[in-house]
């Protein structure tokens, strides 16, 4: 159930060159915002989605490529809901331990304002590096690992 989207993107490093050998894993909720997970008290999820899934860098090209639902919002533990989003974690040779992030759609201006993580992160100029941008049915998001670019990660 659910808008089916693609989430698209490249991993890059310092250089600015794309890492080809990283692995990217998804975690995220369903159309309705509930995750399919034992812990999921409020309902029932989709029994047709996992919410989770892993892709591999392309070799030549470093692309990583899911092919999932737009996740609804749910709630922050005090009761404020999130913006949609998917929580993404990045490992590959280099890196000693995986990388948290996320990716926010950049068609939910409204609920990405209210988000209550995407309100604390400081400075705010750096949300940007979260959002993915659409073309169609497909959603875009490069994550540096470096630089002016660098994407925010999560210590969890």
């Amino acid at each position: 159930k659910g808008e089916r989207i693609t989430i698209a993107g490249r991993v890059i490093d310092g250089g600015g060159e794309p890492l080809r050998d990283c692995l990217v894993e998804v975690w995220q909720a369903d159309a309705a915002g509930l995750y399919p997970s034992p812990s999921e008290t409020r309902g029932a999820a989709d029994p047709n989605f996992t919410g989770w899934g892993r892709a591999a860098a392309d070799p030549q090209s470093g692309v990583f490529r899911f092919e999932t639902i737009k996740p609804g919002r749910c709630p922050f533990p005090d009761g404020r809901l999130q913006a949609p989003h998917v929580s993404l974690w990045i490992v590959a040779r280099g890196i000693n331990l995986g990388l948290n992030t996320r990716l926010y759609f950049g068609d939910e201006a409204e609920a990405n304002a209210a988000d209550p993580i995407l309100s604390r992160i400081e400075p705010q100029s750096r949300v940007g590096t979260l959002i993915a941008r659409r073309s169609g049915n497909t959603f875009s998001l490069d994550i540096h690992l470096q630089g002016p670019d660098e994407t925010v990660f999560f210590d969890i």
